[in-house]
């Protein structure tokens, strides 16, 4: 009997350049069953094309009620697909997601930012604790994630 031995990939990233940037990494999972989490928004709908895909709730800048709807999110959904791996370029939606991952023991791999070179961004700040592989796309990151793996530009 045949199995399947693809991985269940999640990948959880906020539309714009968070979300282009983990589209840009189609080589790595486009052999593997994946299920997007984003925001339902004209740019993610064209990304996700026909694969699975959970719309998470915006904004979560400073929004309370929904960064907590995102995390009851991260627990009804993490529970029913049981992925494999978590993989997030950020933003403020991953951190739900990679909370719940820790306590399901789903590994996890984030990318921080391309344009943040001098400055980390919150989110890769909160995730870095949370991360099996925290990948960096420029070495000056290595100052704040000095535990980090320097992958080059994922551009």
């Amino acid at each position: 009997m045949p199995t399947d031995r693809r991985a269940t990939i999640m990948l959880v990233a906020s539309t714009g350049g968070h979300l282009a940037q983990l589209v840009n990494l189609r080589e790595c999972w486009a052999g593997h069953r994946r299920h997007w989490v984003t925001f339902r928004k004209p740019d993610a709908e064209a990304a996700v094309g026909t694969d699975e895909v959970t719309w998470a709730h915006h904004p979560v800048t400073r929004n309370i009620p929904n960064a907590l709807r995102n995390l009851l999110l991260a627990v009804r959904t993490m529970r029913r697909l049981r992925p494999d791996v978590i993989v997030s370029t950020g933003a403020g939606v991953a951190l739900p997601f990679f909370v719940v991952a820790r306590f399901l023991r789903v590994r996890t791999v984030y990318l921080e930012a391309f344009e943040r070179i001098d400055r980390p961004a919150l989110t890769g700040v909160l995730c870095y604790a949370l991360t099996d592989r925290f990948c960096l796309q420029w070495e000056e990151q290595r100052d704040t994630y000095p535990e980090g793996i320097h992958v080059g530009a994922a551009w």
